[in-house]
């Protein structure tokens, strides 16, 4: 009898076996370029990061730097003003961020503060939002608007011309209250933070506003109670300010003055005759001096003159509103040049004072 045997073909197994391998490997591929695009990907990640998170920002001995962006500037004048203050390290990275979050089509004018080790994503949200700091503007000591226009234009963008042309613009500051007389008084010397980029007119609806917020009701009434306007009341405290640097003697000086005003005497202001004359080297008044034919000339005209002789400092100010009540009609400077002055309530007394300093001014050889 015949024994058959039943075998399953080998070529059976051997083709499972090949489609396990051929599996893995399959797979072994598939993790292999998904580990490399991984780490492509993190490559890219972190290369991203470093380009936006990173410093890419040194200033010189880590100080923080100005940067001044004129109005109308586009992006190339933009890049010029960096180059010029050379604190990016990488300008082709800074160029990649700039564009991706289109700066070049949000250039704001203003002023900025640049710190070291800013990274390039905080330089780009700085500019791209007009992120500006404001800059301090000081002025005090002014002789006329035009002094007042220059010393301006050197802290904020608008140019003196401008300011100036505005302040001699009688529509626009008959607007505001004033003329071109009185026009000094709207300005009160102190310290004032601004948008670098302010242009004139912006420069002057803020001291409008600075202005009204001065002269609240109650210093109002104060004017009132001694008979004089606000602008009124800056006109003699610039007459005041001329008078004496002493702060502390300037509510007496301003005593003596609205002493004559109520008496209907002339004020007799020295300073006045110096601003007629528009010449400020003058040491000495003489009589000379008096006869000049000018609104300005207190020796000739009654009453306070047509506006400040200069832009009274807010100490002036504050002086007139509480000036001393006393009996003084004269003043004189002490012959020891302290800077400080001599009172009378006679002319006799106020003759001798007088003498004395004339005396100590011919000492020094003072003409």
């Amino acid at each position: 009898m015949v024994k058959i045997e039943t075998k399953f073909p080998k070529e059976k197994k051997s083709k499972s076996n090949r489609k396990k391998k051929n599996g893995k490997r399959a797979r072994f591929t598939v993790l292999l370029v998904l580990g490399i695009l991984l780490i492509f990907a993190l490559a890219f990640g972190y290369w991203l990061y470093k380009t936006i998170m990173s410093p890419n920002v040194q200033t010189a001995d880590g100080k923080n730097v100005e940067l001044f962006i004129p109005t109308g500037s586009d992006y190339n004048q933009l890049k010029a003003i960096l180059a010029d203050a050379h604190f990016i390290v990488n300008e082709k990275s800074f160029n990649w961020i700039a564009n991706k979050k289109e700066l070049p089509d949000n250039i704001h004018p203003g002023h900025y503060v640049v710190k070291n080790g800013m990274s390039n994503n905080q330089l780009v949200n700085m500019l791209r939002g007009g992120l500006q700091t404001p800059v301090k503007v000081t002025f005090n000591n002014i002789r006329d608007v035009n002094m007042l226009a220059g010393r301006i234009a050197t802290q904020i963008e608008a140019d003196s011309t401008s300011i100036s042309n505005l302040l001699h613009n009688q529509d626009y500051i008959n607007q505001l209250g004033f003329n071109k007389y009185t026009i000094p008084a709207l300005f009160l010397p102190d310290t004032y933070e601004f948008y670098w980029n302010t242009d004139a007119e912006g420069f002057v609806v803020r001291m409008f506003q600075e202005y009204n917020k001065f002269w609240t009701e109650e210093r109002k009434q104060q004017a009132q109670s001694k008979g004089l306007t606000p602008i009124q009341v800056s006109t003699l405290a610039s007459i005041v300010n001329k008078e004496t640097n002493m702060s502390d003697e300037m509510p007496r000086v301003a005593g003596v003055y609205l002493n004559r005003l109520k008496n209907n005497w002339l004020l007799q202001a020295d300073p006045t005759l110096v601003f007629a004359w528009n010449d400020f080297t003058i040491k000495r008044v003489l009589d000379r001096h008096k006869e000049i034919e000018s609104p300005y000339n207190t020796y000739k005209y009654p009453g306070l003159p047509p506006g400040p002789i200069c832009v009274p400092s807010i100490t002036a100010v504050k002086a007139v509103l509480n000036a001393e009540d006393h009996h003084y009609f004269y003043f004189c400077a002490k012959e020891d040049f302290s800077g400080y002055h001599n009172f009378a309530k006679t002319l006799t007394e106020h003759n001798r004072n007088a003498a004395k300093y004339q005396q100590a001014l011919n000492q020094r050889g003072i003409k």
